[in-house]
């Protein structure tokens, strides 16, 4: 856990816990924020509605440098790139030009939702012996190993041909001027950034970068980045070739090679992103769409189906009910997501067959209403012939974006190029070691991926831009958000702003296999008396702080032409419009 964890596995309430606070919903007599306009016994804020344009990021910089660019005529698309450059600068404990990108796109007007998949590939000399000569059983979190190519550039102008409207000079400029001229450093990205760079300072040239002077920035404190201001002043001049061709490509490729990696000028030469078709399912009549693997938002699906064959809202939230189906539907998605999701040019995923009804039916027979399951093992079924930003951005037309962007691991693999300002991803962690596994590492392959945008239309019609910050937390996000929405009646800040629940223990893509029932992570919020139903239910019950993602979100409604924005309160973002 990465602030605090308390873990309760016997019957009883956490002595000392702060999650003395009953279920908002919940029935159990004390209500402490009854008083409070919403109801709710949770804190939380009013949404964000206007007309014409909406932008919610993980920073409130980055969130006016959108709005900015939707009035002088951008597009959604134009408003997320800039917001998403801004955030590199701004927020490099969760992002940067280092990391991959995915995104969502509605087009108003084809009324289609596009799929972009900007993560890039491993490198082609390194191959899978070279882990085996080191006696290696999985992939190191940190150094030039686990580098693979970083598609975010390439994202950039693959979105950007297809969707923009103002010249890429102007987008990235705002950008520019915040890592030449400096911005004060937020709360939690100073608590972030002192982490990461205490982490990873062994490596050359992350202290001149992120602790000019000798430590990191503090809050409050105004950081420059001059390196990276130059970088991205090249990118807007020169193009993605400029990255993956020209200067930059050789200047990484270079370093990498200095510091005995892989990642050559050959693998950035050869990068591209791929236009997919996103994947949906219908969760009690809306439809739910999110991209296929090598991601994990099949899982989220996946998830709902299972869902979807209990009545959550006679359960009420915060139940012991309403927590015990989520573990247990999480539990069966995620084996399968340890055992089929893969990079699909190198591995058959049955993603038809994994969202299926039929088969999300056989899989909730498992589950017994009043025992946590202690193991499940994958489906079987039918075959046919990653910390992160996440951002939104709406523009007056109608053009809705979901984008994320991860170097992974936070800050990422501690390479930092010399002369760049920026750090390169280490997703190549992500990869198994052995042999068979469908994510079993291979040269000029795209690893398991976590972060995941999402996308909810309903009737055809775009309905809500949404996504969930925190690793493999992300599909459990996406759900909760859903589930509060739909079955429990919230807004869509509340939804945000709700207690949360983790529970870590699965299956990984990696290799690592589940064992005993894992620990089910309650946010502040939940009542005692939920918390000892299910430890006699079996599950084993912990408390942490922190460790339950960041959600922006963008609603659409047609019926007065207005769009709702959230951002919710663990981060130090914003939701603004106009």
């Amino acid at each position: 856990m990465s602030l605090a964890c308390l873990v309760l596995a016997v019957a009883g309430g956490p002595a000392g816990s702060r999650s003395a606070a009953p279920a908002a919903g919940a029935t159990t007599g004390n209500h402490a924020a009854s008083d409070r306009i919403t109801g709710r016994t949770f804190a939380t804020r009013s949404e964000v509605i206007a007309r014409n344009g909406m932008a919610c990021t993980s920073q409130p910089l980055a969130t006016q440098v959108a709005v900015d660019v939707l009035r002088r005529g951008g597009s959604a698309v134009d408003a997320a790139i800039a917001a998403n450059a801004v955030l590199g600068v701004v927020e490099p404990t969760g992002c940067g030009i280092g990391g991959d990108l995915f995104a969502l796109v509605w087009d108003p007007k084809t009324k289609r939702l596009h799929g972009l998949n900007a993560s890039g590939r491993s490198p082609k000399r390194l191959t899978l012996d070279v882990f085996r000569q080191r006696n290696l059983t999985r992939i190191p979190a940190y150094g030039p190993l686990p580098v693979s190519v970083p598609g975010c550039v390439d994202g950039w102008f693959e979105l950007h041909g297809r969707f923009g409207r103002l010249p890429m000079k102007e987008i990235l400029a705002p950008a520019v001027a915040y890592a030449r001229e400096g911005f004060p450093v937020s709360e939690l990205i100073a608590y972030y950034l002192e982490r990461n760079v205490t982490a990873l300072a062994r490596f050359p040239n992350v202290m001149a970068v992120y602790a000019p002077g000798g430590r990191p920035p503090r809050k409050g404190e105004v950081f420059r980045n001059p390196q990276l201001a130059a970088t991205l002043e090249k990118i807007a001049a020169g193009g993605r070739d400029v990255f993956y061709k020209g200067d930059i490509a050789r200047a990484i490729a270079d370093f990498m090679a200095k510091q005995g990696g892989f990642l050559d000028a050959d693998d950035l030469a050869a990068h591209r992103s791929t236009w997919v078709e996103p994947i949906s399912t219908n969760y009690r009549g809306y439809d739910v769409w999110e991209l296929p693997p090598n991601g994990q938002g099949l899982a989220a699906l996946q998830m709902l189906n299972i869902l979807e064959g209990y009545d959550l809202s006679k359960f009420g939230f915060g139940s012991r009910e309403h927590i015990h189906y989520f573990v247990e539907a999480k539990k069966l998605a995620f084996e399968d997501r340890a055992k089929f999701y893969a990079d699909p040019d190198f591995a058959k995923v049955p993603v038809e067959a994994l969202l299926s009804k039929a088969y999300a039916a056989e899989r909730r027979k498992l589950i017994q209403p009043d025992r946590a399951g202690a193991r499940y093992a994958a489906g079987e079924p039918a075959l046919r012939a990653g910390d992160t930003i996440y951002l939104t951005t709406a523009d007056r037309d109608g053009m809705m974006v979901s984008l994320i962007q991860s170097n992974y691991r936070g800050m990422g693999s501690g390479m930092v190029p010399d002369g760049l300002g920026f750090m390169l991803q280490d997703r190549g962690e992500m990869f198994a070691l052995e042999e068979g596994h469908a994510n079993v590492y291979a040269p000029g392959k795209r690893p398991f991926h976590t972060i995941i945008p999402a996308f909810v239309t309903k009737d055809g019609q775009p309905w809500m831009s949404f996504g969930v910050m925190g690793g493999g937390f992300q599909p459990l996000g996406h759900v909760q958000i859903l589930v509060n929405l739909i079955d429990f009646g919230m807004n869509l800040q509340e939804a945000g702003d709700a207690p949360r629940i983790d529970h870590q223990g699965s299956s990984e893509p990696t290799g690592e296999r589940a064992s005993g029932v894992g620990t089910v992570t309650l946010e502040t919020g939940f009542a005692y008396e939920v918390v000892r139903e299910l430890v006699r239910t079996g599950h084993r019950v912990g408390f942490a702080v922190g460790d339950y993602g960041g959600y922006q979100a963008i609603r659409w409604d047609a019926g007065q032409g207005v769009y709702y924005g959230a951002s919710e309160s663990r981060k130090d973002g914003q939701a603004a419009g106009y």
